[in-house]
């Protein structure tokens, strides 16, 4: 199992990871932005400035840890607070495995969103007992 922390931000992750690139003298990977996905169907519609917002970016620290970002979206209701704005990223090695660490984490918690299969994998979060936000994510091998 790989394990990532992952950085929630609003609107800031492009010049953050910018910042911290520099800093670490690491490149930056590719930045995925909001408006280059679809949303759902009964998605809130994004404003122009969320379009541009980034979905995912990552970079790796020297020593290998992956620090990964996404910019939180206030169409979508999301506030950036002390609690959310960090996320322990798990990627297990099977569905199962996914699974099982969501139900074990999200027992007690008061927010979880299910395991969902998603575009870019088998995806799903969940806040705690603890308050602790931990995500999710299988991408089966091809």
């Amino acid at each position: 199992m790989k394990v990532n922390t992952y950085l929630n931000f609003e609107g800031l992750a492009e010049e953050a990871f910018t910042f911290y690139a520099s800093v670490f003298n690491v490149p930056v990977g590719p930045m995925m932005r909001m408006g280059d996905h679809p949303a759902g169907a009964d998605a809130p519609a994004m404003t122009e400035e969320e379009k541009n917002f980034i979905m995912h970016t990552s970079l790796t620290l020297p020593g290998g840890h992956q620090l990964m970002a996404t910019d939180m979206l206030a169409s979508l209701g999301h506030h950036l607070r002390v609690g959310n704005n960090i996320t322990i990223s798990l990627e297990p090695d099977t569905k199962e495995e996914a699974d099982r660490l969501y139900n074990a984490l999200s027992e007690g918690g008061t927010e979880g969103s299910g395991m969902n299969q998603m575009p870019f994998g088998y995806w799903g979060s969940c806040l705690d007992r603890y308050n602790i936000r931990w995500m999710f994510n299988f991408v089966a091998p091809e």
